[in-house]
């Protein structure tokens, strides 16, 4: 659907970048920049999704694959106050594989000096970072302990009872 229809069905907010949107529809990180300015521009909110496969990780390239996925929108946000950033690595995404709280961190950490080096220090204190990526009742009270992740963007977990448990982590 395009912005200017959920727009007007007043809809809030969008998920974009996600990686099934990139992988299967080849959607560059250009493009994710233009459809987030274009969606800020409706009056949307954005939920930006930026994460690294597999053989990147292993390769330890992740801050320079999230770069290149962050890069693009620095022009495109004017208030990132309207943006939060989802780090989804694609290796845990359905998998059942989890980052460890410490990898999530790390990410996280990196996207928030992004933010610093970017666009402000202002900016990178205030905007939020959730994780996604097989999070669950089980791993979401560690995850949720690092300092900056700030919340979840949950998948098949939702579909659940103990959806509710996800949700109370972030409360506490």
């Amino acid at each position: 659907m395009s912005a200017d229809v959920l727009a007007d069905m007043g809809i809030k907010w969008v998920i974009l970048g996600h990686s099934e949107r990139r992988s299967l529809y080849g959607e560059s990180s250009e493009i994710v920049a233009k459809k987030t300015k274009y969606a800020l521009e409706k009056g949307l909110n954005v939920i930006l999704c930026i994460g690294e496969k597999l053989d990147e990780r292993e390769a330890g390239t992740t801050n320079t694959v999230l770069k290149g996925q962050l890069d693009p929108c620095k022009d495109s946000v004017k208030d990132w106050n309207k943006v939060v950033i989802a780090y989804e690595p694609v290796w845990a995404i359905g998998t059942g594989k989890v980052a460890t709280p410490e990898q999530a961190q790390d990410s996280h950490a990196y996207v928030r000096s992004w933010l610093r080096d970017n666009v402000s220090e202002d900016v990178s204190k205030a905007t939020r970072i959730i994780y996604g990526g097989s999070v669950t009742e089980a791993n979401c009270g560690d995850l949720i302990k690092q300092n900056d992740v700030d919340g979840f963007l949950v998948g098949g977990a939702s579909l659940k009872a103990a959806f509710s448990d996800i949700i109370k982590s972030c409360s506490i």
